[in-house]
């Protein structure tokens, strides 16, 4: 079953030429890449940079490849995130090319303190749009 979770953020991105490895296809590592891009930019919607010294660290991550992504194709990377913890959250990405998911992920965000690297409780920003997967849980 999957987990609720809520749409955040779309990010419009490209494949490249240069993202592509010598089997023809983009490269396993690139997929990630994908994501990070479209976490960064949801980031960035919350905080102006990290100009409030926190921010988030990635506790871990997985990509499930469900297609070879080839040149040239224009992706959407989806974001979305599950119900929020104290100092963390977790998101999961699909990654889209003409309406067909390439692949699926997942990362745990934890909110931190950059000066001393220690988490964080998540901002109201983060926190308040995901209180009715909380209340919906079972």
């Amino acid at each position: 079953m999957m987990p609720q979770r809520l749409l955040v953020h779309t990010s419009h991105q490209a494949v490249r030429w240069g993202d592509m490895d010598a089997l023809g296809h983009v490269n396993n590592t690139l997929y990630f890449r994908y994501m990070e891009q479209a976490r960064l930019e949801w980031v960035y919607t919350l905080v102006d940079g990290y100009a409030t010294g926190q921010g988030i660290v990635i506790a871990n991550a997985i990509c499930n490849f469900r297609r070879p992504l080839v040149y040239p194709a224009p992706l959407e990377v989806r974001m979305y995130l599950g119900a929020p913890g104290t100092t963390s959250v977790t998101s999961y990405y699909d990654i889209v090319a003409a309406g067909e998911t390439y692949a699926d992920g997942e990362s745990r965000i934890v909110w931190i303190d950059l000066g001393t690297g220690r988490p964080q409780p998540l901002p109201a920003a983060i926190v308040e749009p995901l209180r009715a997967l909380t209340r919906e849980a079972p």
